[in-house]
């Protein structure tokens, strides 16, 4: 049997979950990138075209808002672990 795992959403009067960025109109006057350190922050329709530098733990990893982002967060295109792959011989 597999446990019963209740993904819950922010509940609607909230809204969703964002951090004000002060410097918004100038990044998107200047194509200037964001640094952020907010991985839980929602994603805005005004943010499509926008670059953030969203910290993975270690670096600022650039991402490029698109249409097709609007609504997930910012920390789900950013990975934070490194990509695991065996050798064939250690001697390689």
């Amino acid at each position: 049997m597999i446990p019963s795992l209740v993904l819950r959403s922010r509940s609607a009067w909230k809204g969703p979950f964002f951090v004000p960025f002060p410097n918004l109109q100038e990044a998107l006057k200047n194509n200037t990138p964001i640094r952020t350190n907010a991985r839980s922050c929602t994603i805005l329709p005004n943010f499509v075209g926008l670059k953030f530098l969203v910290h993975n733990g270690k670096h600022h990893m650039p991402v490029t808002i698109s249409e097709e982002m609007v609504g997930h967060k910012l920390g789900e295109f950013v990975p934070t672990r490194k990509r695991f792959s065996y050798r064939l011989t250690k001697n390689k």
